[in-house]
């Protein structure tokens, strides 16, 4: 993993290079050819934030603390061939990252959509459910808004069912780890079922794995986001308040998991 040039090296990097270094060092050691090249993984929202704070260009900032941490790694005597060294804000990379864009956006597979995000202020940026500690972005400590905002999505569900198959050719993986894998993936066979409303409203479409039960069903719970809720809270203060509630939770990932289910 290519280190972010964010000022001076720390232990992290140095624990890490460490380790790295030891493995292709003793892998030299058994005679075989071993590639370890260096770069910086140089773009984003932090570097131009540092930038501002310190009155200099993003680039200017970036530059300096490439040629800073790259003299802090070279006085450690990592055996890296510098000679490749890249840096993500050099046009000769990022050109291939549009080329790769333009070509998945030209077959379809980039698409934007609007969806709800945890937003930092601060920042101003995206954040994954992860970054979110206590209601708060990770590094920002700001409290984060949840809003709709314009995305780019990549649609990786076109190729779920190739991604499954492999997962069981990946020879030397932990057992734990391919299931994961495939947890993640979240393939299920089941059926579809439309529930109509008395009014004219359009159906709602639920999805079971256990269809020789659904005559059971005692009643259909919606998200707090769905349409139907957003439209139901101009009329109704109870599921308003609601509404309002479950909005201010903010948590992690691991956390909505454990999370006591809520509801009106």
């Amino acid at each position: 993993m290519f280190p972010y040039p964010s000022g001076s090296a720390h232990m992290g990097h140095v624990r890490n290079y460490t380790i790295g270094d030891a493995i292709s060092r003793f892998q030299r050691l058994l005679g075989k050819n071993v590639l370890q090249p260096m770069g910086w993984d140089a773009f984003g929202l932090p570097a131009e934030n540092a930038a501002i704070e310190n009155n200099i260009q993003p680039a200017d900032w970036t530059r300096q603390n490439i040629e800073n941490m790259k003299s802090q790694f070279k006085s450690m005597g990592f055996a890296y061939d510098w000679k490749r060294e890249l840096a993500t804000c050099d046009p000769d990379y990022y050109k291939w990252e549009q080329w790769f864009f333009i070509e998945m956006l030209n077959k379809g597979l980039a698409y934007q959509e609007e969806a709800e995000v945890n937003w930092d202020p601060v920042e101003e940026t995206v954040l994954a459910n992860e970054q979110v500690e206590d209601g708060k972005g990770w590094r920002s400590g700001a409290n984060i808004e949840r809003k709709k905002l314009k995305q780019w999505f990549l649609r990786i569900t076109d190729y779920a069912e190739e991604i499954l198959q492999e997962t069981n050719n990946l020879n030397g993986w932990p057992e734990k780890v391919k299931t994961m894998q495939k947890n993640w993936i979240g393939k299920s066979e089941g059926m579809e079922f439309l529930f109509n409303f008395e009014d004219k409203r359009t159906p709602i479409s639920v999805f079971t794995t256990r269809p020789d039960t659904i005559m059971g069903v005692t009643f259909l719970a919606i998200s707090g986001d769905h349409p139907i809720t957003l439209e139901l809270k101009k009329e109704n203060e109870d599921i308003r308040k609601f509404v309002k509630k479950i909005n201010s939770i903010k948590l992690s990932e691991a956390e909505l998991v454990k999370q006591e289910k809520l509801g009106i």
